[in-house]
């Protein structure tokens, strides 16, 4: 059962350069109804989580202005707006039970880590002795 062990939910990448429609080259051409269910069930879970001073941590796509990441498209530059969650999950970023990941590749694993070599979510996961994790990704 959720909750029943220590756990922590991790949404990933739901922002305006893939979940938007025409933000971007990766970005949705016209509106996506299994993006909107996603968005919808992420806004449902993380709201839960919240109000049980659960542990969320979402994972940002930013990428450094004319830094390619092959075999993709420039997507999610620094500075375009793409990079920022879709607006209703805009509310995370004032919430104290969130912490916000920016990434600059796929793994988040790997973009979690800064450059004194710590791993932020490595060091989310330790600080709130999470044994359980819940990913929100397209189903």
């Amino acid at each position: 059962a959720l909750g029943a062990q220590r756990t922590g939910l991790v949404i990933v990448d739901e922002i305006h350069g893939f979940a938007t429609v025409g933000a971007g080259p990766l970005a949705p051409p016209a509106e996506d109804p299994a993006i909107r269910r996603m968005v919808a069930e992420t806004d449902r879970l993380a709201r839960d989580f919240s109000t049980r001073h659960w542990p969320i941590l979402a994972f940002l796509d930013t990428h450094e202005p004319g830094k390619p990441e092959p075999p993709y498209p420039p997507h999610c530059e620094a500075g375009t707006g793409h990079e920022h969650l879709v607006p209703e999950l805009a509310w995370l970023e004032h919430d104290p039970h969130a912490a916000l990941v920016r990434k600059d590749c796929i793994n988040g694993f790997i973009g979690a880590i800064q450059p004194d070599g710590a791993n932020r979510l490595v060091h989310w996961v330790n600080h709130h002795r999470l044994e359980a994790l819940l990913t929100e990704m397209t189903r």
